[in-house]
Order: C-alpha cells, then sequence, then structure tokens
C-alpha cells in the first residue's frame, strides 16, 4: 500500500525480537559474523551500496543508526545519508571529504557564524580559499565563480537574517560549471523542501533541531546524490563522525511526530507575527509573511509550508534596553539552538567589524545604528500566552 510521507513517519521498524513499537538501541563496537566468509560477502555489499541491517564495524554506524538513515533517505528523497555527532558535524563533513588544496568554496554571506569560521579559518589552513556572496544577489554569486570553485554553500533562508534565493538559478548555473552544491535545509527540513530534487548535490540538516525536537539530542545527517557519494563515504568512514545509538533513537522518536509539531510551529508564529506586526517598537520582520516582498515569493515558489524560526527588527537608542527586552520574558528561553518545544529569544550581533567580520558579522546586510536585531523561536505553547509576554516585555524597549 502507497503511504504519505506522514504516515510513513509513523510506522518505523519495529522491535519483532521484544515485541516493541520502537526499534532498538543497539551500541556496539565489534560486529560478529559466523564466517570470514560472511564477513567479506557483507563487505562487498556495503561496498556495492546493497541494502544492509549492520555495518562491520561500529564506527561505520549500528542497526539503529541505519533504520535512521532509511528514514531520512526516503524523507530527502536522497541516494544516501551520512549522520554525524552533532549538527555543524554535517556541514564539517562535506567540505573536508570534497575540499582539496588550491579550490575555492562560495559561501553565502548569511550561513550559520560557525560555517563561516570552518569556511574562512580553518579551509585557509588547507590552502582552500572561500568567498562570501550577496545572498541578495545572483549577480554577485556569478562574478565570484572562478576555474577553482569546487562548491557552492547556501543556507535558505538565511541565519538570523532569513533571505531567500532563487535555488533553481543557483543548481543551474552550478551544474553547467560544474561546481558542487550543499544547502542548509534546517529552517525548511525535507518535509518541506527536498533540495536533491532541485538538484542540489548534498542538503544538509541539524537534526539536533526540528528531527529531535526536543531539546535533549545532537546530530546532524547529509543527503546526498549518487555523484558525491564515493568521496565522502571514504572519509566519513576514516574520520569516525558517526552518530551514537542513542542519539539516533531519540531523533527517530521525533521524527515521528515531525509533521504534527512543525504544523503546530507555523501556526503559532503566524499568530504571533500578526501581533508583532502591529508594534511600533519592530522596524521589520525577517520571515516570508509578507504577500508583496522578494523573500515571501521566493518562499512559495520552494517550499510547502513555513516554520517557527525568524527575527525581529528592534529599534531603539539603548542596547540596553533591548537586553532588558529579551531578559524580561518569561516563556521565552534565552539559549542557542532553536526547534524544540519551548520557545526562545536571543539578540544577535550580526554589525560587522574588523575583529568579526566573516564570523558574526554581515557583509551585505546594513543595520543602522539603532538598529538590534532578535531571534525568536516560537514553540507550542498557547500563542495567547506568547503574545502577552511579549506584549509585556516590548515595554521595557526605549
Amino acid at each position: 500500500m502507497k503511504k504519505s510521507i506522514n504516515t510513513f513517519l509513523k510506522h518505523p521498524t519495529k522491535d519483532n525480537a521484544n515485541r516493541s513499537a520502537n526499534p532498538p538501541v543497539t551500541r556496539a563496537s565489534t560486529i560478529l559474523f559466523d564466517s570470514m566468509q560472511e564477513m567479506y560477502r557483507h563487505e562487498l555489499k556495503i561496498k556495492k551500496h546493497q541494502k544492509v541491517s549492520h555495518y562491520t564495524y561500529g564506527r561505520y554506524g549500528s542497526t539503529t543508526t541505519i533504520e535512521l538513515e532509511n528514514i531520512l533517505k526516503e524523507l530527502e528523497q536522497a541516494y544516501h545519508v551520512f549522520l554525524t555527532g552533532t549538527g555543524f558535524g554535517g556541514i564539517a563533513l562535506a567540505l573536508m571529504s570534497l575540499c582539496r588544496p588550491g579550490d575555492e568554496i562560495l559561501v553565502s554571506d548569511n550561513v550559520y557564524g560557525p560555517t563561516k569560521e570552518i569556511s574562512k579559518e580553518l579551509m585557509h589552513e588547507f590552502n582552500i580559499k572561500a568567498k562570501f556572496y550577496d545572498p541578495d544577489s545572483f549577480k554577485d554569486l556569478q562574478q565570484k565563480i572562478s576555474k577553482k570553485t569546487k562548491m557552492i554553500l547556501v543556507e535558505n533562508p538565511g541565519s538570523n537574517t532569513f533571505e531567500f534565493q532563487d535555488l533553481s538559478k543557483i543548481t543551474a548555473l552550478a551544474k553547467r560549471k560544474k561546481i558542487y552544491t550543499l544547502l542548509d535545509n534546517t529552517w525548511g527540513t525535507p518535509l518541506y523542501l527536498k533540495p536533491l530534487k532541485l538538484g542540489f548535490d548534498m542538503s544538509f540538516c541539524s537534526a539536533t533541531k526540528y528531527f529531535s525536537g526536543h531539546s535533549d539530542a545532537m546530530g546532524g545527517s547529509l543527503a546526498v546524490n549518487k555523484k558525491v557519494f564515493r568521496k565522502i563515504m571514504f572519509f566519513y568512514k576514516l574520520s569516525g563522525y558517526r552518530m551514537s545509538a542513542d542519539e539516533a533513537y531519540l531523533i527517530i522518536r521525533g521524527l515521528r511526530t515531525l509533521d504534527t509539531r512543525l504544523s503546530k510551529h507555523s501556526e503559532n508564529t503566524k499568530i504571533v507575527i500578526n501581533f508583532l506586526k502591529k508594534q511600533k517598537k519592530i522596524k521589520e520582520i525577517l520571515y516570508p509573511h509578507n504577500p508583496n516582498s522578494k523573500n515571501y515569493k521566493l518562499w512559495k515558489k520552494y517550499y510547502s509550508g513555513a516554520t517557527g524560526l525568524f527575527s525581529i527588527v528592534i529599534k531603539s537608542k539603548k542596547k540596553s534596553s533591548v537586553i532588558k527586552f529579551v531578559n524580561s520574558l518569561e516563556l521565552f528561553g534565552i539559549g542557542y539552538s532553536w526547534g524544540g518545544f519551548e520557545s526562545l529569544a536571543i539578540l544577535q550581533e550580526l554589525k560587522s567589524s574588523k575583529k568579526d567580520e566573516y564570523l558574526k558579522g554581515r557583509q551585505f546586510y546594513r543595520f543602522d545604528n539603532d538598529e538590534y536585531v532578535v531571534r525568536l523561536h516560537i514553540g507550542l505553547e498557547d500563542p495567547k500566552d506568547l503574545i502577552n509576554d511579549l506584549k509585556k516585555g516590548l515595554k521595557k524597549i526605549k
């Protein structure tokens, strides 16, 4: 019987041996075989990328991580999915697997801070040059491509500033130039956008966020097409970037309710934004909510839904009053990450300076001196309570 993806997520493999509705947690370093011949045959199956229920050594994963790989492979419509111990590990895996001395990488200026850091700082030590392009200018991307460009790394929408790019134009250009492409799809998840179907070679998600959904697990997923599979598998097996069985189990648990949770996050976010857009102290809401905006049109072109993360631009003469606003919120936790059940708020330092220009700052997005960006994650609470909390907190802004 053909099933929708929402039904598929509710029915991963069961633990038939123990009659459990959930898959087993298999922790193992040594994997045992009945004979050397069986081991040789199994190694050959893995080499040919045939379906297996276990690997030959624990560094590559266990039956629990294979179960998660298979779920995400279906969700991403991927040739293979690699799992890493943290979300950012998936980005590092792609760069370390495919880039070599003398290469250049083109990186969207609005990527996650550590992605900028590894691109600019660590890759430089391997004689790999990073160029950052304006996410609002396809022409800027085109002009910065050279014969040395090995990869284009995109985050869509952008971290904290939430610019949306014309993704098909990027993949079409990359294919003509024979350049690898990677999309950080953590915000949209493969439930709302399937990057590989758009022509990207790699689709990254921080499984720490919406996949897990409970703020108690860390992990990353890198879904790939056949073209890059061998090179990434080579480095993956050597590097030990694997995810633990316990983390994989928690993420499998989270995926079962992914569709239900994202729907509620989106519903609550729309209600909260309808309140925020009426507030005079808020200059701008960085989220695809305005049908007349470029970002909304690009979101609508590619995505089947929106999630619960966005930023607000606050005008204030005093940074201290913006900090008081964040500190005063009772229902919004102050902390990194997002994608869990709870609401979060954090002041983001995005104004460029010589010291942190490539790491925290923005080269192209400009803020006035009296503008501050606060990122909000809208959780699963009653949106009326969240609005009342925000209403009280906004009084602190001077």
